[in-house]
């Protein structure tokens, strides 16, 4: 029984790799549960949010048990299998539930202390104090209650918290805790009649009487309609913000309606989430190769809990998912449908509340942490209006569903699905077959593309295999050119970035009211900017790499740490004036595109372009639309978009693609030449691709030529088997970092000696990455080569040892662990 508990061990949002234990005071035992929020305090005055993981009797001998401070739910927000799964990515990916908390949680959901300074009104030794401490003082004192964070934030005197730590010893100020909340529920202001004026003749005689106030009997005459009072289907409320702009009069002439008892104002919780139409769409019909697709999808999901849909691009498995989203809800059961792009979402979720209505959700990091909370609360209260159909990016695998029946992972190859930074640095899609496994619920990976690690997992039994091998309508793949750069440039067919071939096929799409894509991974107006004299070129000051030129903000950025300065108007080294742009990005691409048609309407679709809320929708919306006739992009143009007037696909530089120094450069190259082609020609007529290439005799150039994704399936698989790389071999990734190089160096030699002395088959390193330093951290990687039949949980655990024994040594030292890199 809970009353029986006195002890309970709870995850506190910190890296470290233990729970924490708490006693239970008499008065929570009845409250205390499995999942819920209390507040704990963790070292001398910080209180933090913490969750309850376990609840026993068993006394702990070694240390004073300091007592949970509050609770604050009364139900758990966070059910048992979702704890289930932090544990599980806590063992799996090597960090602690601590940091699985932190990632999982919307902020909104923790609370934790902030300390605030407040002035000593009976100190008096203010000669004691000096200048800068009186300054200090001087502004507490005009905020009267100041958040140290703040008060960082003043630039009067960088040594801030030495005089707030003299101040606070001199007792000039006191230090107090407080606890902040993230979430806060929207208000909004409703109006409705008092009681005395919903009697039908009180108000009519009232009315009469306004005939001098006309602006007050106009309001009036608003709020009737507005709010059905006296009919059948009355709602007797009206917003106060919509009654007021409907009627456009000021608030002053509604509190004159208040004051003299007509109207009340009243206050309450409201949404801020979209509220979508009701009204719906049958799912389309399946040909005659969908639906044999999805028959072969639900017999597999008889005897296997994942399925692959390997579907070449446009053959229509988005409809396949929609027929299978119905059978689910249709058996009660919650979806998870993730995808890798905010930038997909906003098309997808159109087409979903087309068939769905409101009983999708979306959930992704454009979303205020407030949104986020909402649609957290709406699934956990598992309330009549909750979601069956959730929609988002990879955040979402951490939803506490309820009944989860069905996991969708689209683009499943698409590299986003992975976490980098911060811990834990898990996939999302390993996640959602662990998290499927534990509701017993089903995973669909759909694709044009697969990685090499699914489809050897489908061809070697792990899961069902189910291919999909005609277009829609049985539309013919778009026709692959090849336009050799070497030789354009030598014939002199190249206009700026673009050969004359592209030009003229350009040209002849807008003639024919068609849209054309163009795709170059590389964002910004140029990679860098160098000096034409001596080749200075400008390095960010605190990462290992060269500053990407901006042209439209006039700056020099680091596309690593965030840096930016202003564009040199000379050389640093030798003070030469002409400095020069080398390569090109989305920024000189659209640039350019406006000199060669310059009446053409032209758009970007890259990380810079889509930084605000509604932008993805707003850019997918106006190529859907027909509103852009050429849009320039980065990868995420490449992944899922459905569009029907595209006739052309430009890929301005495909050797950028597969010369990056990775193991999957090969694989991940072919993936995204296939997946930019796929969206030309996907209605009525045949597509064009045309892939700009030094090297057009490159094999992978030749796959995407053919299509060909089994022959380069087959050669990866064969140079990965011979090389011990994934997924033949597990990868463990460790990194060590430290602002002093000779410090960093010497502990990650002394890493490797002890990782090698423990007989893990290949430890690789420790060597330099190819940007060596970041945000002033050098760095070193060590890579581990783990047979994929080795016990890899014994493993991991001595490989944890290792890792805790250098930070002893190496306090100041950080050591970063990423199991299954990418």
């Amino acid at each position: 029984m809970a009353n029986d508990y006195l002890f309970a061990d709870v995850i506190l949002p910190f890296p470290v790799q233990q729970l924490f234990t708490y006693s239970v005071p008499v008065n929570f035992r009845t409250l205390i549960k499995t999942g819920i929020r209390v507040i704990v305090q963790f070292g001398q005055k910080k209180n933090y949010t913490a969750i309850i993981a376990n609840l026993h009797s068993n006394k702990p001998d070694n240390f004073e048990v300091k007592e949970i401070l509050s609770v604050l739910d009364e139900v758990p927000v966070v059910n048992t299998i979702q704890i289930d799964l932090w544990k599980w990515i806590s063992e799996y990916y090597m960090c602690s539930l601590g940091e699985v908390m932190k990632a999982a949680l919307p902020s909104g959901l923790k609370l934790e202390s902030e300390t605030y300074a407040k002035e000593n009104p009976f100190f008096e030794k203010f000669d004691e104090l000096s200048e800068s401490e009186l300054n200090l003082l001087e502004i507490i004192r005009s905020y009267g209650n100041i958040r140290l964070k703040e008060l960082s934030g003043q630039k009067f005197n960088k040594n801030v918290h030495y005089l707030l730590k003299s101040l606070y010893e001199k007792e000039a100020i006191f230090l107090e805790e407080s606890l902040k909340s993230g979430f806060v529920p929207k208000k909004e202001y409703y109006v409705r009649l008092t009681s005395k004026a919903q009697d039908e003749n009180y108000l009519n005689q009232y009315i009469d009487k306004l005939n001098r106030a006309k602006k007050q009997q106009y309001l009036l005459f608003e709020y009737i309609k507005a709010s059905g009072i006296f009919e059948k289907s009355a709602i007797g409320e009206v917003k106060k913000k919509e009654l007021l702009e409907n009627s456009k009069v000021n608030s002053a002439v509604l509190q004159s309606l208040v004051k003299k008892g007509i109207f009340e104002i009243y206050v309450r919780d409201s949404s801020r989430l979209e509220d979508i139409s009701n009204l719906k769409e049958e799912l389309p019909v399946l040909s005659a190769a969908q639906d044999s697709a999805l028959k072969s999808i639900k017999f597999a999901f008889q005897s296997k809990d994942s399925v692959l849909l390997h579907g070449i691009t446009s053959s229509g498995k988005t409809e396949i998912y929609f027929h299978l989203i119905q059978d689910v809800i249709n058996n009660g059961k919650q979806v998870l449908y993730l995808l890798p792009e905010i930038a997909i979402t906003a098309q997808i979720v159109n087409r979903l509340r087309v068939h769905f209505g409101n009983k999708v959700g979306i959930y992704h990091s454009k979303f205020s942490d407030n949104e986020r909370v909402e649609i957290w609360n709406k699934l956990k209260n598992d309330a009549p209006d909750a979601y069956q159909i959730i929609l988002g990016v990879r955040s979402s695998i951490f939803l506490p569903f309820s009944n989860l029946g069905l996991i969708i992972i689209d683009e499943e190859q698409e590299t986003n699905f992975k976490q980098f930074d911060p811990s834990p640095r898990y996939h999302a899609r390993d996640v959602a077959t662990v998290l499927a496994r534990l509701h017993k619920a089903k995973v669909l990976l759909g694709t044009a593309t697969p990685s090499i690690e699914t489809y050897y997992n489908a061809i070697n039994g792990k899961y069902k295999l189910v291919e999909l091998k005609e277009r829609y309508k049985k539309i013919l793949l778009p026709e692959t050119k090849i336009v050799n750069l070497k030789a354009a440039k030598k014939n002199k067919h190249m206009r700026s970035h673009f050969s004359a071939e592209l030009i003229d096929k350009i040209g002849d799409c807008l003639k024919l009211s068609k849209q054309v894509i163009l795709f170059q991974n590389r964002r910004g107006y140029a990679p860098f900017i160098m000096c034409s004299e001596c080749g200075w070129i400008p390095h960010c000051k605190y990462c290992d790499v060269t500053l990407t030129y901006h042209k439209n903000q006039c700056q020099l950025t680091c596309h690593y740490c965030g840096f930016t300065q202003e564009v040199s108007v000379k050389c640093g080294q030798c003070g030469n004036l002409e400095l020069q742009t080398m390569g090109f990005g989305t920024e000189q691409i659209e640039e350019e595109l406006a000199i060669y048609f310059p009446s053409a309407r032209i758009a970007r679709m890259d990380m810079d372009s889509t930084r605000s809320k509604h932008s993805h929708e707003k850019i997918i919306n106006n190529f859907e639309n027909r509103l852009i006739d050429i849009l320039v992009g980065t990868q995420m143009i490449t992944k899922g978009l459905d569009f029907d007037h595209v006739g052309l696909v430009g890929i301005l530089n495909a050797d950028i693609l597969f010369n990056f120094p990775d193991f999957r450069a090969f694989e991940r190259s072919f993936q995204l030449m296939v997946q930019a082609g796929g969206r030309a020609g996907r209605q009525n007529d045949r597509g064009l691709v045309i892939i700009q290439t030094y090297t057009p005799e490159h094999p992978v150039i030749r796959n995407v030529i053919k299509n060909d994704y089994i022959e380069m399936f087959n050669t990866q698989l064969e140079e990965r088997t011979t090389f011990k790389y994934p997924p033949v071999y597990r990868l463990i990734k460790i990194t060590v970092k430290h602002k002093k190089n000779d410090l960093c160096v010497n502990a990650a030699n002394l890493l490797a000696r002890k990782l090698k002395s423990i007989k893990v088959d290949n430890v690789l390193g420790p060597d330099i990455p190819l940007i060596s330093r970041i945000q002033n951290m050098h760095l070193r990687d060590i890579i581990i080569k783990i047979k994929r039949e080795a016990a890899i949980a014994r493993l991991k655990n001595q490989i944890n040892e290792i890792i805790k024994s250098i930070r002893e040594e190496f306090k100041s030292v950080i050591i970063s662990v990423d199991v299954d890199p990418m």
